[in-house]
C-alpha cells in the first residue's frame, strides 16, 4: 500500500471524544478493505456492499466539526462527480471527534449545507473507524476493485495540488487495470 501524503499535526484526541484511545493506535491500515456497513446513511438507502464490490472506491474518513475535512470537500465532491460516471465509488464516513458530531440531523445539515452528494454512513461507535485502523480525520482509503487497499492519504486534499495530482493517478492508474486485462 502507497501512502501518497501525510498530514498529521495533532493525533491527540481532545477531551470529550467519542473515540476511545485505543483507536488511535498507530497499527497500519488491513491489507484488504474492512466492509462497510452501518444502520444509518445519508444519500444512500443502507447500501450493501456489492453496491460497489468490483468498483474502485474511495473511502473518506471525516467528521463535519473538523475544518480539514471542510477544506477537502471540494476534492471529494469533484472526485464523486468527474469520476462516479467512470465507475469509481466514493463513499464518506462519518466519525464524530465529539458527542454533537454524533446528532443525525447535525449531520444531515452538514451534508446538505456542503452539496455533498455520495453517500454518507454514520459510524458513531467507530465501528468502521476501527476496522480501518484509522487515527486521522480526514482520511482517504483508496480500494482497488479486489477490494485491496492500494493508498492512502492523510490530510487535507486540494483540487489542483501535487498531492491531488499524485491521488488522481492512482484511481486512475486502478480504473486501467481493468480495461487493460
Amino acid at each position: 500500500m502507497r501512502r501518497l501524503a501525510v498530514w498529521a499535526a495533532a493525533s491527540a484526541i481532545g477531551a470529550g471524544s467519542t473515540i476511545p484511545a485505543a483507536a488511535a493506535s498507530p497499527t497500519p491500515a488491513p491489507t484488504f478493505a474492512p466492509p462497510i456497513h452501518g444502520d444509518i446513511w445519508i444519500n444512500a438507502d443502507q447500501p450493501a456492499a456489492r453496491e460497489w464490490s468490483g468498483r474502485v472506491t474511495v473511502v473518506e474518513f471525516w467528521t463535519f466539526g473538523c475544518i480539514n475535512c471542510r477544506r477537502t470537500v471540494p476534492a471529494m465532491k469533484r472526485l464523486h462527480a468527474e469520476l462516479g460516471p467512470k465507475g469509481v465509488a466514493v463513499i464518506g464516513v462519518h466519525t464524530p471527534e465529539f458527542p454533537h458530531e454524533a446528532v443525525l440531523g447535525a449531520v444531515r445539515g452538514a451534508v446538505k449545507k456542503q452539496g455533498i452528494e455520495f453517500p454518507v454512513v454514520l459510524d458513531n461507535d467507530a465501528a468502521i473507524w476501527k476496522a480501518y485502523r484509522n487515527r486521522y480525520w480526514p482520511a482517504l482509503y483508496l480500494i482497488d476493485r479486489t477490494g485491496l487497499i492500494r493508498a492512502t492519504h492523510i490530510g487535507e486534499l486540494h483540487v489542483g495540488t501535487p498531492e491531488w495530482d499524485a491521488f488522481l493517478a492512482e484511481v486512475e492508474a486502478l480504473l486501467g487495470e481493468h480495461s487493460s486485462k
